[in-house]
């Protein structure tokens, strides 16, 4: 799974990910009430998984701890 999934994102970027999302998140119940925040649950889920599908894809990683076994 670790292949799948490899840890590629820094600590605090996953910090932020997750709160960026649940506030992007959070406008599908109050603001504008768009179902276009609903998008705000991706940034929630690779923030809480750890890994970006994206940054897997270019081969990219903000992880300190790149090489490390977890």
């Amino acid at each position: 799974m670790s292949k799948l999934l490899p840890v590629n994102e820094h600590p605090a970027e996953r910090v932020v990910r997750v709160v960026g999302g649940l506030a992007v998140l959070s406008l599908a119940f109050v603001g504008p009430q768009t179902p276009w925040a609903y998008l705000g649950a991706i940034p929630v889920l690779t923030g809480l998984i750890g890994s970006c599908p994206l940054y897997t894809l270019l081969g990219l990683s903000t992880c300190p701890l790149s090489g490390a076994k977890r």
